[in-house]
């Protein structure tokens, strides 16, 4: 189904629908039913058990009309500020989720060749804004969705390039957060799997390899997307194959350490994709939606070396999982990310739910701290992020990779209300009450009412962390408690 093929009133209608009281009885149920739980772990897909994105939020319905007054908090820099009945918006991204809650506030729409106020934009038109040869200034009154070198984060090797430099920072510091187990590993910013990057570290990886031949890797394209160009490595001929290609020689790809022994649900692999807001890098201002969701292969996993040529298997990408004829569109594979926490908390207990969430945020935390110090923290610009992470069959959550655009299209109804919801709540973070503040005075920190599905992952303006009071502590000296002598207990409420 494309994404736009829906209506704005057609979308309406669906929020309503989805906020009925007889529908939010009925995910409460299945939400606490013991026998839903025990379906979570035989049959993840199923229909049935997906949860509706937003039922969580009874006043969606009414957040999204045209006056878009989700909060009665007033705007403190009201007085410089443009109203909504004014604010000017364009995209180069056509998508119903952006245009239906662009329209809702009553903004109008103008091209980008105009004064524009809003602008949801592609990484390249961002590039060329930014590029020094256009010499573009932007206003007070003006903000943009990217970054201006937000692939810092989000190219694949500069991610692992901005982590290791981190760490080596910190261990030249002899900062505690740079310790070491009896492993040689980073007991507290073991964040990534181990990666190289070809063809550049090719002797280094291949010393690697032959201390470890027995060891699985999977290579990635840097600068690709959508599983695009993705195979697994058993040998190393089949480096020495892709060496020789001289089309591949012009391009950087990441080579890490496989994940052969992944958490498993019904048998299948899946990864979380969760989005993250960040609206200053300095000082760190960040917001992660609960409106997250898991991606699941269509195929059973199988680990033996056989099966590494079948990617239904082993990459949980929805752009390749749809050509499986075991793909299922009416939930498109997906899992809400509230299933999954019912399922962990339910199967696992209370704990190894807490913890894992709290391990989810340190890995997401450390990492935007990775690359704080090299971000262009242009005024104008906040990102949305896509973190992609996996879990191992210990428990332990893996960055894979971070998206700078993470996709908007929809591939079910619920996937098309709960991308809706976190591009209605993004916008009231950044524009609060619908206007778009001076960029000269914009230190608003929103209300919970204006964060919606939001919640502060980490807040430097306020010296904020969302953590239990004993942890805060510590984290803002340098040191988080180690696995070994910290009672697991809840840190992100």
């Amino acid at each position: 189904m494309d994404d736009d093929s829906l209506s704005t009133v057609d979308l309406q209608s669906l929020l309503q629908r989805s906020t009925s009281p007889k529908l939010q009885s009925t995910t409460t149920k299945t939400a606490t039913s013991s026998s839903t739980s025990s379906s979570l772990l035989t049959t993840p897909t199923t229909a049935t058990t997906i949860a509706p994105f937003c039922t969580s939020q009874s006043q969606l319905a009414t957040n999204t009309t045209h006056s878009s007054s989700s909060s009665s908090h007033v705007n403190s820099n009201s007085s410089s500020s443009i109203p909504p009945s004014k604010v000017k918006w364009c995209t180069d991204l056509e998508k119903n989720c952006l245009v239906t809650n662009f329209e809702n506030r009553g903004w109008q729409r103008c091209t980008s060749d105009d004064a524009w106020n809003v602008y949801w934009a592609t990484v390249g038109t961002v590039h060329r804004l930014f590029n020094p040869d256009t010499r573009v200034r932007l206003g007070d009154h003006q903000i943009l969705n990217h970054f201006p070198n937000h692939y810092e984060l989000t190219r694949k090797d500069l991610m692992v390039k901005n982590i290791k430099r981190y760490r080596r920072e910190l261990e030249k510091e002899g900062s505690p957060l740079a310790m070491k187990g009896d492993d040689n590993r980073y007991i507290h910013l073991d964040l990534v799997p181990d990666t190289y990057m070809l063809p550049s570290d090719y002797n280094i990886f291949a010393d690697e390899f032959r201390r470890n031949p027995s060891t699985t890797w999977i290579m990635k394209p840097a600068g690709a997307a959508q599983g695009r160009g993705i195979f697994l490595v058993t040998k190393l001929s089949q480096l020495k194959k892709w060496s020789r290609d001289s089309k591949t020689q012009a391009k950087t790809y990441v080579i890490s350490k496989y994940l052969d022994r992944p958490f498993l649900i019904g048998g299948k692999k899946f990864d979380m994709r969760l989005y993250v807001l960040v609206t200053s890098f300095r000082p760190l201002r960040a917001y992660m939606s609960k409106h997250g969701f898991c991606r699941f292969c269509t195929v059973k996993y199988n680990a033996s070396t056989s099966s590494y040529d079948d990617m239904f298997i082993h990459l949980t990408n929805v752009s390749l999982q749809k050509h499986s004829g075991e793909y299922n569109d009416i939930h498109g594979g997906k899992w809400t990310f509230d299933n999954f926490k019912v399922l962990i908390e339910s199967s696992y207990g209370k704990d190894v739910h807490e913890k894992l969430m709290d391990d989810i945020h340190w890995v997401i935390y450390q990492s935007l701290k990775s690359v704080q110090g090299v971000m262009i923290n242009d005024r104008h610009c906040f990102e949305l992020y896509g973190f992609d992470i996996i879990i191992d069959d210990d428990m332990k959550p893996w960055l894979i990779e971070v998206n700078a655009s993470p996709s908007l299209s929809a591939t079910t109804v619920a996937d098309r209300i709960m991308k809706h919801t976190v591009i209605h709540d993004v916008y009231n973070i950044v524009c609060p009450d619908g206007f778009v503040p001076s960029v000269k005075k914009n230190n608003h920190i929103p209300t919970q009412q204006e964060m919606g599905g939001f919640e502060v992952l980490f807040d430097e303006l306020q010296e904020t962390v969302v953590y239990d009071k004993e942890l805060a502590t510590k984290i803002t000296k340098g040191l988080r408690h180690s696995k070994s002598s910290h009672k697991i207990s809840s840190t992100w409420k």
